[in-house]
């Protein structure tokens, strides 16, 4: 599978060292699995140096007894960065925490938001909105370990568990374990009859009940997710929420980040072409072919610069599809390069 192969080591970029911008909320990108590996966090990286990216959601199990080197694995550049757990025993959360600090993550993040049935059978996700204890155990364990950050991304409930007063219930627990920083996906997640694409789509956005949350728990953190697609919205959101977090829109219309920094965090820095963030990506995407690795590992998430433009079809079908019968990569990424000239 191509996102496995992308998680494979890629030599260090050679760019110039630049201090790490300080960890904020205020914007960030969503864990998606099967998108936001390393490569398309490098690349979400050109377009904005101060949106906080978050890895694919990664089990403990598959840390403590699998390739960890590769699932910790990342550049310098992507900072600041956030690791997201998935897991609900209190020792391995806390071991795998520890390694996200060595490793140099910002903030270690527990997802409780996940539907699959999948993850549901291993006590992962959004079924833990159901056991705030066993929450507050876990983020408890894991704040006695490390330094850094730990925070939770969730519902704002679950079938059979939907009613706001649990929803408070759920929040209170795990910030009386010391979780200062909630992402809040508003809407509930149906745990059976519903994939996790429906769920995402199914189940009414609530922003109300997430901006609630916030006037009753005004010393937490709060963050919104789900549905935002402008930064026209973010901006609104941001004067009720500490902070907004994107996911489809902004892995499907990358250059949306482009745009970040300037209107949501003040930087006074010329706003990146697309054609400067494609040029920015040739040097790791030439180490990532000579390390023996393929060209689409990187270029399928680069995919979303091609839009509302003339010549973007092309730029997509050459990075999709041409890409697979191409004998000189990056003679095509050049090629694509040119379609981008002026945009």
């Amino acid at each position: 599978m191509a996102a496995r192969d992308a998680g494979a080591p890629t030599p260090q970029a050679s760019q110039p060292a630049i201090p790490r911008p300080e960890l904020s909320r205020r914007f960030s990108v969503a864990p998606m699995m099967d998108w936001t590996d390393r490569h398309c966090r490098f690349f979400l990286r050109q377009l904005s140096r101060h949106a906080l990216l978050y890895t694919e959601m990664v089990t403990t199990g598959a840390l403590m007894h699998g390739d960890a080197a590769r699932y910790l694995g990342h550049d310098e550049v992507e900072h600041p960065l956030a690791l997201q757990l998935g897991g609900s025993v209190p020792t391995d959360l806390a071991a795998c925490a520890k390694m996200a600090e060595t490793a140099g993550y910002d903030e270690v993040n527990l997802n409780v938001g996940c539907p699959s049935d999948r993850v549901q059978n291993n006590m992962i996700g959004a079924c833990l909105m159901a056991h705030p204890a066993l929450v507050a155990d876990c983020v408890k364990a894991m704040r006695d370990t490390v330094g850094i950050e730990v925070t939770v991304k969730h519902r704002i409930g679950i079938n059979g568990r939907d009613s706001y007063a649990e929803l408070c219930d759920f929040v209170g627990q795990v910030a009386e374990a010391g979780c200062r920083s909630f992402t809040v996906h508003a809407r509930i997640a149906i745990l059976e009859g519903l994939s996790p694409k429906e769920n995402r789509d199914v189940p009414p956005l609530r922003y109300e009940i997430a901006a609630q949350l916030k006037e009753d728990f005004p010393h937490l953190e709060i963050i919104l997710n789900g549905g935002i697609k402008t930064l026209d919205e973010c901006e609104a959101h941001l004067q009720r929420f500490d902070g907004v977090m994107l996911g489809r829109e902004a892995y499907h219309n990358p250059y949306l980040l482009a745009q970040v920094d300037a209107r949501l965090f003040g930087s006074t820095e010329p706003i990146i072409s697309r054609a400067e963030a494609l040029a920015r990506m040739r040097p790791y995407i030439q180490q990532h072919l000579q390390a023996g690795g393929a060209m689409h590992h990187i270029t399928r998430h680069m995919l979303g610069l091609g839009q509302g433009f003339p010549g973007a079809r092309r730029f997509r079908q050459l990075l999709s599809v041409d890409i697979h019968k191409c004998k000189d990569p990056l003679a095509l990424l050049d090629q694509a390069g040119s379609l981008l000239e002026g945009r």
